[in-house]
């Protein structure tokens, strides 16, 4: 076999020769994937302790309530459902809590108000 300027693949006499280097193609290998039912995602209540921080912050109960809340989500990414639930569940007490005691303390107000005990000064 002389060697010409270019590469050239070997040419074979004999076609058994071809099939030793002949590649098959395999059969395709099937990859089962388990997916377990969808869960309802768990609540953070993020945005209402947000509200609660801004508007309705009682005794910096509102700040408590994003930081649970926070903590929650993060337990949420790290795929821990048990911790995202107690987390979650403290937050939503937290907000609760907020929201009300900030409704309350608006209404004292403002009954004080219109009953002239307690009077804002212009």
């Amino acid at each position: 076999m002389k060697s010409s300027g270019s590469l050239q693949p070997p040419a074979y006499d004999n076609q058994q020769e071809t099939r030793e280097f002949m590649v098959l193609p395999s059969q395709p290998q099937s990859t089962v994937v388990n997916i377990q039912p969808s869960e309802e995602p768990q609540k953070d209540h993020l945005v209402w302790s947000i509200f609660n921080l801004v508007y309705c912050n009682f005794c910096c109960l509102g700040l408590l309530a994003l930081l649970f809340s926070v903590k929650s989500r993060d337990r949420k990414q790290f795929r821990d459902t048990s911790g995202a639930k107690h987390y979650a569940t403290t937050s939503r007490s937290l907000n609760i809590a907020t929201t009300v005691l900030s409704i309350l303390c608006f209404l004292i107000f403002i009954i004080l108000y219109f009953v002239g005990i307690f009077a804002i000064r212009h």
